[in-house]
């Protein structure tokens, strides 16, 4: 992957809005979700009936039945053609990642699924205009339909939108996400480099002790109050094809209020933190983790809590952002390797053992600093380090 220029467009970003809607509008949309939704639910029928007469069913062929279905409807002409159009193309995307991972043989748990049939109260509205679809004028948002937004502009655009989604969250709360160029905006440039390695006990532990990120523990903070919610909705479950009652209702909404609190915690820290890192150091060697396997061991529920993935792509939006230089670099035997004459252990360490001892130099350091060194010299960022790097490592790539 190319490294980001200074100054040029770097890709695009989602500038999210809590959006206020009235009655009147928020009645439109639901019946515009309603349309799009008996959309969604005939290509699945479709696709199903197609794979059982061995035919093709891509998203040209569903476009074509989506105008046999609009002229024989009119309550379905009475909805944006914009928004079922791309309900279409999130279903093909949807049946073509299913399809690839069957292909693959990746095992079930493993496997995206094959779209299914969206209930009316299960599924959340999501709405998604492109460029002919919706219009912003004086600071309100009209969308296809002759729908009025009110957009709560927390900060300003910087460009001009592509596109929007219009969707609900599990609270009700309706929000507009438009699509933006990003440009890349350059900081004083520091020289200064750093490496990072990814852990539970610290969720960033690196080459600075004063940019360490300790866990912050937002999910284990707020158990007790999400476990006393939880456990009201099981006493006040509802039996099969009974409607929930009002105690039920309320329970559960409290306990999406915990989750969307405690995921609001974790991405405002790894903003924060991200933001200091990338404003002091010039060039960041990231060990590129993916922390799946982590889901089950014995620290799936902290690991969980430390929130790896997204701090980690945060940093890279970030460093993307300002247009750093962000290389990622493979975790094989990082644990392994001394960072300071690269020499390797015989054996790997267990996760007990929290001090690395080279047999070869004999310095001693923490693991997690250890692993951070080790980042710098396979990313060829450590002038006094580099050459002493193991040659034949996995390889390297640059973020954008």
């Amino acid at each position: 992957m190319a490294a980001v220029g200074n100054g040029g467009e770097v890709g695009h970003a989602r500038y999210t809005f809590r959006l206020r809607v009235s009655s009147a509008a928020h009645t439109a949309l639901l019946s515009e979700w309603d349309r799009c939704r008996w959309v969604w639910n005939q290509c699945v029928a479709e696709a199903r009936a197609a794979h059982e007469a061995g035919e093709k069913c891509g998203p040209a062929s569903l476009d074509g039945k989506l105008t046999g279905w609009r002229a024989s409807h009119a309550w379905l002409r009475d909805g944006s053609s914009v928004t079922q159009q791309q309900i279409i193309r999130d279903f093909a995307k949807s049946r073509a990642k299913g399809l690839k991972d069957i292909k693959a043989r990746l095992p079930v748990r493993r496997q995206a699924g094959m779209p299914r049939f969206k209930k009316k109260d299960l599924a959340d509205p999501t709405l998604n205009y492109t460029r002919r679809g919706f219009r912003l004028k004086d600071g309100r948002l009209h969308v296809a339909g002759g729908i009025s937004l009110t957009p709560v502009w927390s900060r300003a655009l910087p460009a001009d939108p592509s596109s929007v989604r219009v969707y609900r969250d599990s609270l009700g709360h309706w929000y507009a996400s438009f699509v933006i160029p990003i440009v890349a905006q350059p900081l004083p440039q520091t020289g200064a480099v750093i490496g990072i390695d990814w852990g539970v006990r610290e969720t960033a532990t690196t080459t600075s002790d004063h940019h360490d990120l300790p866990h912050p523990e937002h999910g284990r903070k707020a158990a007790g109050k999400l476990a006393g919610y939880q456990r009201m909705m099981a006493r006040r479950k509802p039996q099969r094809g009974q409607a929930p009652s009002k105690g039920y209702r309320k329970a559960k909404r409290q306990a999406a209020k915990v989750h969307k609190k405690i995921a609001r915690q974790r991405q405002d820290t790894a903003r924060k933190w991200a933001k200091r890192v990338v404003t002091d150091f010039g060039h960041l060697a990231v060990e590129d983790f993916r922390p799946k396997f982590l889901a089950k061991s014995t620290l799936a529920r902290k690991a969980a809590d430390a929130a790896i993935s997204a701090t980690k792509h945060e940093l890279i939006n970030m460093a993307r952002k300002h247009g750093l230089d962000l290389r990622l670099v493979h975790p094989a035997h990082t644990t392994m390797d001394c960072g300071r004459c690269g020499a390797r252990t015989k054996h790997a360490l267990p996760l007990s053992e929290r001090t690395y001892t080279c047999t070869a130099c004999g310095v001693v350091s923490p693991r997690d600093k250890n692993s951070a060194h080790v980042m710098l010299v396979r990313a060829g960022l450590n002038p006094a380090g580099a050459d002493r790097g193991r040659p034949y490592g996995p390889p390297v790539r640059r973020a954008a």
